[in-house]
């Protein structure tokens, strides 16, 4: 017989994720991949990590860094959490915080907490692509999330319960988001944070490149303007989600989550009754090379990816036709391209791949699959030189389709 008769109904609805079967691309040398959302590995801090990792095994130390731990997380990288998120206008405890396997885990935790078959989950038009396959398999509704409008809370909650369900939480990554690079201001944000109070529903601030910022000033996070209003992260509906992914090394999978208590506390009974506990031995290095390093790491990768999106944003208006227009960031590591109606970016990837050059067609990251005439291109993984050659490929392969 086939096992797959026996899957759960929900599985129909886990799809492979296109970017991971592009990252396959990243090992044929000829092809210039705009298409990874991941950092360069010539910038990882290498040598803080081989120091860590060699202080977390020594005799001393192995007893823990090798033996099971809480499922809260480690205690040394949790206080270190606490002291970066007052940095940026949160002040919470060290109770506020659970380390997850990267902020992925979190984002999946999150939908079987909160959502039921047939909740609404309010989204972008277009989203990170990852938090689409987290959500999916807890079936919810897709509503779209836009600051900008002017439909009624009792509009909304009236389209949730026709579909079956009520509005659980809107997700959304207001810095630099995966996969426009657009940043959400002030104003917009604080509209997000009233739409959800009147919605009585909760918020997911997916944070995963704030730290990545090029020009301009820092915002503060969504949890820190509810922060400003309740006086308490207990009295917050805002659950903030940070990742070391993209700014010490993705590999080790340490991100974390940040809310109130009663939230805390249902995620570390989820986290439980997954795997336990994020790897130990990962968590103590990160705590090490982050309480060493992070300011000054993160300040050369703004250096290095900020040259890159300049020299993508510069090369982009050198070389693309009339009719493609395209997102200028302040940071992260994205530039989102519209081409003309009727144009499809997944037959154009077909065509680029012919010229070496690839890319995610954009309709990935719509929950309905619409606006195929879109795709998001990657700057952090290659230098200016190799940017502006791949721009150009791009370039003519439009022109050959217009």
């Amino acid at each position: 017989m086939s096992l797959s008769s026996l899957f759960a109904s929900r599985t129909s609805r886990m799809k492979a994720s296109e970017i991971r079967e592009l990252l396959k691309l990243l090992d044929q040398p000829d092809i210039i991949s705009f298409a990874g959302g991941i950092p360069d590995p010539a910038y990882f801090p290498r040598e803080a990590f081989a120091a860590a990792m060699a202080k977390a095994t020594d005799v001393h130390a192995a007893g823990v860094s090798l033996q099971y731990a809480t499922s809260e997380g480690y205690t040394p990288l949790r206080d270190w959490i606490v002291g970066y998120m007052a940095r940026l206008g949160v002040s919470c405890e060290r109770d506020n915080i659970l380390i997850t396997a990267g902020s992925q885990q979190a984002l999946d935790y999150l939908g079987k907490v909160f959502i039921d078959k047939d909740d609404t989950v309010m989204v972008g038009w277009p989203t990170y692509l990852g938090a689409l396959g987290a959500f999916n398999a807890y079936e919810p509704v897709y509503d779209r999330l836009d600051p900008a409008d002017n439909r009624t809370p009792q509009d909304v909650i009236a389209t949730a319960e026709q579909n079956g369900g009520k509005v659980k939480f809107s997700y959304l990554s207001p810095d630099f988001a995966n996969p426009t690079g657009v940043t959400l201001s002030v104003e917009d944000r604080r509209a997000i944070l009233a739409q959800a109070q009147a919605l009585e529903c909760a918020i997911v601030e997916d944070a995963a490149y704030q730290s990545l910022r090029y020009c301009g000033d820092d915002l503060p996070p969504i949890l820190a303007l509810e922060i400003q209003e309740t006086g308490d992260i207990n009295a917050c509906r805002t659950i903030y989600l940070g990742s070391f992914s993209k700014t010490l090394a993705p590999g080790l999978r340490v991100g974390w989550a940040v809310a109130a208590k009663p939230v805390i506390s249902q995620l570390v009974l989820t986290k439980q009754a997954a795997d336990l506990q994020t790897a130990t031995i990962n968590q103590i290095a990160v705590a090490e090379v982050a309480r060493a390093v992070f300011d000054t790491h993160v300040d050369t990768l703004r250096g290095v990816y900020g040259a890159r999106l300049q020299a993508m944003l510069t090369s982009l208006k050198a070389h693309m036709p009339e009719g493609v227009s395209w997102t200028e960031p302040a940071g992260g590591m994205f530039v989102w391209v519209t081409l003309p109606t009727g144009m499809d970016g997944a037959e154009l990837l077909k065509q680029a791949l012919n010229s070496n050059v690839a890319f995610v067609p954009g309709a990935a990251f719509f929950a309905d699959g619409s606006n195929t005439n879109t795709l998001r291109l990657n700057f952090s993984m290659s230098p200016a030189g190799k940017i502006e050659e791949g721009i150009a490929r791009l370039a003519q392969v439009i022109r050959a389709q217009m």
